[in-house]
């Protein structure tokens, strides 16, 4: 992409002879929010003015400047502009800010709508230098603004933070290096972008189309995956094995994964799931200059027939017999950027959901979105893009079928619900944020049954709210560990008047937090549950480690369903519950006074909980600013027996002062990983 900087033959300076120049990187950076990348070259933001210092000779001084794919004024990568008195920042302006003399402070502003990219300008057709352009949430004229400095500091500037997984009962916070500053990491960013399938069909119209975040979104929400074989970032795997790779729950940081893949010829790194494709996309937005957070929404629905309905069909043992491809996900992760959005009717700005994860395709590539979250919430699932999908995340509804032994099916009674917890980080602090009132009104209300009306949600329009003869809950037990044995209980009741003879079963399955359910770990079969009208019973099912322990999927997830069925009317209710068992913690102590460019250590220590030995234990410590963008590993020697402490001492040695997050993960063969973070100040 390029511009061509013109001193018409009118202007006062024509006759210049430019000895040397000085590009102020260390001012103009600062003063753009673009230090933290370095100082050793310009990166700078539309729609505001930066400086460059011109010392003269004598002699005469023309300007030309060129660059990128065959620049053409029609895509905007070619922009004509002569020298006025003073900036104008609707536009591509310069001016000269400095008194007569052997220098020349010369004043040059971007348009608040320029594409993004690098941008080279030739000055007397000897001179060249280049420099970097990016959105600009700074700016009021650009799509992007922003208007508060602790939202920027959190959306644009931050380069770490939390991602909420685990359980809408048990939201598990996940610290996460973003690390969009780090040495390298613009330059993966904009390969992304010239990767891209419609980059390489028309450079010249794919670089103009970047100067449109709605586009520029889309093509990472597409080039994030790998799944159109397209030379994307990651390639998704949902086994049990990570067989040619390493497991996603092996990254700390988004870093690693982009310097992984801009080495290797743009070859897909393996493997990620939904919280890292998630996070790399907020990488990269944020290098980008687009304010992004991640959120993660619990209990989200994979609707792949878009009639807002997941079935699934039981026999009379609980087991799932037949399903579509449609899914419930314990979570699932996406992100979102800040917008305006001049392509819709007015009411639509602000935060956009658009997803990396590879689902469903959108226009024949696996991407989805930007589409405001105000149009899932008033059920606008018209507007651009991919609505319905999002819309069915967060408001499908889910319908249980028994079939049972004589081929006979009735409808399970249950009450789980899709679109739970909608979580994203604070502004300013590790706490979660619960945004589901964002893209939902409250349940039951007479705006939600608008919603549903309009979205044409006939199921969730249909359903009576009744109160069940026969109800069922689940309750768990204090302290549930991994490494322990414990309790759950399945809580019956009679609402009815009458006896009733039930069937209970009560199982607990291993599941992934896709939904994938995996091998048992408790069961229990009741035949004859007699329950007095008015009557309650609580039934007891024991986890035994020794039973669970081998079945555990990485995400420490348990399913617990239990399903009554009325012996004689063939009613059949149920409940379902997923627990997450809890790591042990890791502590972290940081040894010595926290300032830049000084040696520190991290003291790291983990019990362990298991009544077994842990082998081929080692701690590995990440960090923004903190250990050079590579992480650090210290590897035990010998095995960890139960109840005893693991402890090292990793030396780093921060580079920037502020605050910082180090982030610490523990692996070993019984555990896997472990994770812990510790915010540190660094001073001056």
């Amino acid at each position: 992409m390029c511009f061509i900087l013109l001193f018409p033959e009118e202007n006062s300076i024509n006759t210049l002879d430019i000895g040397t120049w000085d590009l102020a990187c260390q001012f103009n950076n600062t003063d753009h929010h673009t230090e933290l990348n370095g100082t050793d070259r310009l990166i700078v933001r539309r729609g505001q003015a930066f400086t460059i210092n011109l010392y003269l000779n004598s002699g005469s001084y023309h300007s030309d400047g060129l660059t990128g794919p065959q620049p053409e004024e029609q895509y905007g990568t070619r922009a004509v502009f002569g020298l006025s008195n003073e900036i104008n920042d609707t536009c591509w302006s310069a001016a000269v800010s400095s008194p007569p003399g052997d220098t020349v402070c010369l004043s040059v502003c971007a348009a608040p709508d320029a594409p993004i990219g690098r941008y080279v300008l030739t000055l007397d057709e000897r001179i060249q230098f280049d420099f970097i352009l990016l959105f600009n949430p700074w700016c009021p004229r650009d799509v992007v603004y922003m208007d508060s400095e602790e939202k920027l500091a959190e959306y644009v500037l931050a380069q770490d933070g939390i991602i909420f997984r685990g359980d809408a009962e048990y939201p598990v916070p996940l610290a996460w290096y973003f690390g969009q500053f780090e040495e390298g990491i613009l330059d993966a960013c904009f390969r992304i972008l010239d990767m891209n399938p419609k980059h390489r069909r028309n450079p010249g119209k794919d670089c103009s189309g970047r100067r449109n975040v709605i586009y520029v979104t889309r093509v990472l929400s597409a080039m994030i995956n790998s799944n159109d074989r397209d030379y994307g970032v990651l390639e998704g795997c949902w086994k049990d094995t990570f067989d040619g790779g390493v497991s996603p729950m092996s990254w700390r940081g988004s870093v690693q994964i982009l310097r992984t893949w801009n080495s290797t010829s743009c070859l897909p790194v393996r493997y990620g799931q939904c919280w890292v494709f998630a996070a790399v996309g907020c990488t990269v937005s944020r290098a980008l200059g687009i304010p992004c957070r991640v959120v993660t929404n619990y209990y989200s629905a994979h609707d792949t027939n878009s009639n807002l309905v997941i079935e699934r069909y039981l026999n009379e043992k609980g087991e799932i017999e037949s399903s579509t491809r449609d899914m419930i996900w314990n979570y699932h992760c996406w992100v979102e950027s800040w917008m305006t959005r001049p392509d819709l009717p007015p009411g639509f700005d602000g935060w956009q959901a658009s997803d990396p994860t590879p689902q469903e395709k959108s226009e024949g590539v696996f991407c989805c979105g930007p589409v405001p979250v105000r149009a899932i919430k008033e059920g606008e699932l018209t507007l651009k893009y991919d609505a319905p999908f999002v819309f069915a995340e967060v408001n499908a509804d889910l319908v249980y079928t028994l079939k049972y032994n004589d081929g006979s099916t009735r409808k399970i009674v249950n009450d789980q619900k899709v679109g739970q917890k909608i979580s994203t980080k604070s502004v300013g602090r590790d706490a979660r944020e619960d945004i589901t009132h964002l893209y939902k009104y409250p349940e039951g209300s007479a705006e939600e049954r608008q919603v549903f009306e309009k979205a044409n949600h006939q199921n969730k329009l249909l359903q009576q709210k009744g109160n069940p003869g026969l109800h069922i809950t689940i309750k768990l037990s204090m302290g549930i560990r991994k490494g322990c044995d414990f309790d759950v209980f399945a809580i019956v009741s009679n609402n009815t008047e009458e006896n009733k003879k039930c069937r209970l079963v009560f199982a607990s399955r291993a599941v992934s937090y896709n939904g994938i359910v995996g091998r048992e770990c408790g069961f229990k079969d009741l035949l004859n549950v007699e329950l007095a009208p008015g009557g309650e019973r609580k039934v007891p099912l024991r986890l035994n480690y020794s039973k669970y322990c081998n079945n555990l999927m990485e995400d420490n997830l348990i399913r617990l369903g239990a399903l009554l069925i009325d012996s004689s009317t063939k009613e059949a209710v149920m409940a379902m519950r997923d627990i997450v068992l809890d790591d042990p913690e890791i502590k972290i102590r940081i040894l010595g006074e926290p300032k830049e460019k000084r040696k520190l250590a991290a003291e790291l220590t983990l019990q362990n909980p298991l009544p077994e030995p842990l082998q081929g234990c080692c701690f590995t410590i990440e960090g923004a600013n903190l250990t050079g963008g590579s992480s650090i590993t210290e590897k035990l020697e010998s095995p960890i027996e139960p109840g005893q402490e693991a402890k090292v001492k990793i030396y780093f040695t921060p580079t920037q002062s502020g605050l910082r997050k180090l982030v610490v993960d523990f692996d070993s063969d019984k555990l896997g990983h472990v994770r812990g973070y510790k915010n540190v100040i660094i001073g001056k």
